[in-house]
């Protein structure tokens, strides 16, 4: 029981700490990123362009070591426990854009932090998120997955026409679907590394998702940070990731969450408030803006 409880608390270090890896990472990304050229939209050339930015580089570290983190608390605990506490890098996110922009948290940055953090605390006391055995199936893995990567290439897809106004948001949804997958398979190339070492890991499809998943995801996220506010992107990313990381949690890594009334009722309000928090958060005026609307605020000014 006391090993139990310690693998609890190490697990939740460590997903809090890629939190909050993750959170500034994002910040000093979108910094950078809203100072890129609008042609490069959708290219593996705004990768090269913002490798030259220091700021930028600074913030993908951050990310990659909040993917490391997050890595080995998915290595030691359940994806539909962890997915719901890496939610919460929208709060150091928050803290630093305040830190940048000097605005107070108000009542609007309270209540969606309160919202954030009880909805994750309600989630997992009710849900008692816990492994069980993955399913063999692969027909299903592949369904679940072919799933949420088809509604990401749909939601890519619907983000081309419309850039400027909502494409931004379907990109960090798309990006946040990938990257919950990446999660998924992240866990699955653990067990197999543990199971049999490089030999076994490297003679499986799954490592070789989770960079296609990482650099399709990373091209997306910086196209939404390039074109729109952080506040209008990251929420979608933040919530859409999870949503995509319990989904093949439970789908087929053999996750079991409690399933009696009670239970699920308290899930689902635990997920709502996740949700609402997010998007109270996101919205913040502390968030900081992207190249377009900081275009449309200097044509406004000079219009005047």
């Amino acid at each position: 029981m006391i090993e139990v409880h310690s693998v609890s608390v190490l697990v939740l270090l460590l997903a809090v700490s890629a939190a909050c890896c993750l959170g500034f990472g994002f910040v000093l990304q979108q910094n950078a990123a809203q100072r890129a050229p609008l042609g490069d939209f959708l290219s593996f050339r705004l990768l090269l362009d913002l490798m030259r930015v220091p700021r930028w580089l600074g913030g993908l570290g951050l990310m990659v070591a909040g993917m490391v983190l997050g890595a080995v608390a998915l290595g030691k605990g359940e994806i539909s426990l962890v997915e719901p506490l890496l939610a919460t890098n929208l709060l150091f996110a928050l803290a630093l854009s305040r830190h940048q922009t000097k605005q107070a948290l108000g009542r609007q940055g309270w209540t969606g932090l309160l919202l954030l953090a009880g909805g994750v605390s309600a989630f997992i006391m009710a849900g008692e998120p816990r492994g069980g055995s993955a399913v063999a199936d692969p027909l299903r893995h592949w369904l679940i997955i072919g799933a949420v990567v088809g509604a990401a290439l749909l939601l890519t897809t619907y983000a081309k026409r419309s850039r400027l106004s909502w494409g931004p948001v379907l990109l960090a949804l798309a990006a946040g679907l990938l990257y919950g997958v990446q999660d998924a398979l992240t866990r699955v190339s653990g067990t197999r590394f543990s199971d049999g070492g490089l030999t076994e890991l490297f003679t499986g499809w799954q490592p070789y998702g989770v960079v296609a998943c990482g650099v399709t995801g990373l091209v997306l996220v910086q196209s939404a940070f390039e074109t729109a506010p952080l506040r209008m992107s990251l929420p979608a990313l933040t919530a859409a990731e999870p949503l995509a990381g319990i989904l093949c949690g439970v789908g087929f890594m053999g996750d079991r969450l409690r399933t009696d009334t009670g239970a699920l009722a308290w899930e689902a309000a635990g997920l709502a408030a996740v949700m609402a928090g997010i998007v109270l958060l996101g919205l913040h005026p502390a968030m900081p803006c992207g190249t377009a609307e900081a275009e449309r605020t200097t044509r406004s000014l000079q219009r005047r």
